[in-house]
């Protein structure tokens, strides 16, 4: 199966990643490629090696072999925080914010990481500090106002709802100015209300910000009427890629799904 062969330039490029641990290869020699301006869906069933394979991308696992290259830089050897400052952004599957923390202050920590006052400066209050808390500050009211939580400014992250949490984790990742964000399953626990809220949201982080969009996600109502483009893991194993529908009637991702003999028509109930 073939990376993305499209004529918009690639900001992604993900060549024969592997990663085992022990005797188990947990992502088995996937090639990928993310379109600069895209929305590409990476699916598969449980311990198919999703966020496995995002913790490679990202710097958290090291792999046995392979290239990872964001707008042609190699990220292979880059810690998690140079990753970061490459530009790759990042949610996880369960929630990381800091609860004690207004959502305010979560997304000023996010953009802490991109700005240029020192720990020396911190002590001192130099004006060097002081400048950089006003950007940080003003980074976090634009995100807050642009994710919808305004109101929850001086609000601690964990009386938010948990729709609303969600979204202020991404509004932190954003903070960052990320080329590329990931996102880890960003529906998880969302009702449908909050699921229709978060796909309006991914198209204006790709629509207004210019930020290309990966998301790993269960939910193929999503899945399917909000990616330009799909990979479908399984064992670790690329095993189909495609536009939705084409990924949608492929026989091995219906067996990946719902075993050997599955019928088209049962995956694509669950698929609409």
């Amino acid at each position: 199966m073939t990376a993305y062969q499209g004529s918009t330039p690639l900001i992604l490029d993900v060549q024969h990643l592997t990663k085992t641990f022990g005797g188990l290869t947990a992502v088995n020699d996937v090639t990928f490629g993310v379109p600069q301006g895209g929305i590409i869906s990476v699916i598969g069933p449980n311990g198919a090696g999703k966020t496995t394979f995002f913790n490679l991308i990202t710097g958290i696992y090291a792999p046995d072999r392979g290239s990872v290259r964001l707008a042609g830089r190699e990220l292979i050897g880059l810690r998690p925080d140079q990753v970061a400052a490459a530009g790759i952004a990042r949610t996880f599957q369960n929630i990381r914010l800091f609860s004690s923390m207004t959502a305010e202050e979560n997304i000023m920590v996010g953009r802490h990481s991109r700005l240029k006052a020192t720990f020396l400066d911190a002590v001192l209050h130099t004006r060097g500090f002081h400048d950089s808390e006003r950007e940080a500050r003003e980074t976090a009211r634009i995100m807050l106002d642009f994710v919808g939580l305004s109101k929850w400014r001086g609000e601690l992250a964990t009386n938010l709802p948990y729709g609303d949490q969600r979204k202020l984790e991404i509004a932190r990742a954003l903070a960052t100015t990320p080329k590329l964000i990931l996102l880890d399953e960003p529906a998880a626990g969302m009702n449908p209300r909050e699921t229709e809220d978060l796909k309006a949201l991914i198209r204006c982080i790709r629509d207004d910000l210019g930020v290309t969009v990966v998301l790993i996600e269960h939910d193929m109502r999503l899945v399917m009427t909000l990616s330009e483009n799909i990979t479908v893991l399984d064992y670790g194993t690329k095993i189909s890629e495609g536009l939705p529908h084409q990924v949608r009637n492929d026989p091995a991702v219906m067996e990946a799904y719902l075993g050997r003999g599955a019928a088209a028509g049962d995956y694509g109930k669950e698929a609409r």
